[in-house]
């Protein structure tokens, strides 16, 4: 991350919910805006510390800019904020978050927060947080069965017990300030729905 405040890269086609989001996280934040898939990755460099991506843009899917984003390797968080609905096919993808349209500002805040909070993690960690986050989403949208009768999601299960079971010295180790619990938010809903 910079020294300066960190940088959020939003990349929405609807030009005026791009500007919103970019309206809503100025006080925080340094912004850039990109319209477009093809237009962020222009505007992509080192210093971008989070990267809000829509999944259904014309020119470059969001899936295709996370991809390009992944194989340049820059290291910067990357939430898919879109009106698609999560399917098996986000365990293969490399976004640290999801969040469903329509976002409010507070989870559209809360959410570029604690992915800053991740960045300043070793990559262990932020890959537990990772699949938490998917594992919590899938639980949301799929019933029971449909969770157990999938190859993907048992294991997804099974990686991410078994990096909790590697990580948990490290987690031990963590300050207990405000900024830690936002970030258990999503291993908490992973476990509480394994315990259902």
């Amino acid at each position: 991350m910079s020294a300066e405040q960190p940088l959020v890269l939003v990349v929405e086609d609807e030009p005026d919910l791009a500007d919103l989001y970019a309206t809503w996280l100025r006080d925080d934040y340094r912004v850039r805006v990109a319209y477009g898939g093809r237009e962020a990755l222009d505007e992509l460099d080192d210093e971008v510390d989070v990267v809000l991506l829509d999944r259904r843009m014309p020119d470059l899917s969001g899936d295709e800019a996370l991809t390009e984003i992944r194989n340049h390797g820059f290291d910067c968080r990357v939430a898919m904020v879109t009106a698609v609905e999560p399917d098996f096919d986000i365990i293969a993808m490399g976004f640290d978050d999801y969040l469903v349209k329509p976002v409010s500002r507070e989870a559209l805040t809360d959410t570029v927060s604690n992915l800053i909070l991740r960045n300043t993690y070793d990559v262990g960690i932020q890959d537990l947080f990772s699949l938490a986050s998917k594992k919590a989403l899938l639980e949301s949208e799929k019933d029971e069965t449909t969770l157990k009768d999938n190859d993907e999601y048992q294991r997804l299960t099974e990686q991410l017990d078994r990096l909790k079971n590697e990580l948990d010295d490290t987690l031990s180790q963590l300050d207990n300030n405000k900024g830690i619990a936002a970030v258990y938010r999503d291993i908490g809903n992973a476990d509480d729905a394994d315990e259902s």
